[in-house]
């Protein structure tokens, strides 16, 4: 029997990726770019020209499903920090939230640390869901974020 005091309400994951935090970020940044490196296999496609550049964007996502999510820009700092919380279309956020950290190592080298935070989470419906989202599903969005980086 596992319980919601058994399973870590935040997950985390990190590398070291070998391309300048510029290139991940506009990878991360633009939400037409996220299902190419999406390790949860969540995320289908976003309009293009969405590009996120401060706290309080809204760029919209299809998952897979076909159900369509607007992710509301909870932090940013350019090159080096995004976090977004997904809700419904027209509804208010319920508490879990995507972020990205870049940490330059040098300047071919980034590292780069993705998270998870359902701690705040409201909506019964979705807890199964954050439960089942592992820092392994976070390490495979990180391997395929880097096959891309270092590949482009």
């Amino acid at each position: 029997m596992t319980s919601d005091e058994n399973v870590p309400r935040v997950v985390s994951a990190s590398r070291e990726i070998a391309a300048g935090g510029e290139r991940i970020f506009e990878l991360i940044a633009d939400p037409m770019r996220q299902s190419d490196w999406d390790g949860n296999d969540n995320l289908a496609s976003a309009p293009g020209g969405q590009r996120i550049r401060a706290v309080g964007d809204v760029f919209t996502m299809t998952l897979t499903g076909g159900s369509v999510r607007d992710n509301h820009v909870v932090e940013f700092d350019e090159g080096r920090v995004v976090a977004w919380k997904p809700a419904e279309p027209g509804h208010t956020p319920p508490g879990h939230l995507w972020r990205w950290v870049l940490e330059p190592v040098d300047s071919s080298r980034t590292h780069v640390t993705h998270t998870y935070d359902w701690s705040e989470l409201t909506d019964e419906t979705r807890l199964a869901r954050a439960r089942g989202t592992t820092a392994d599903m976070l390490q495979a969005s990180l391997e395929r974020l880097a096959a891309i980086a270092e590949r482009e």
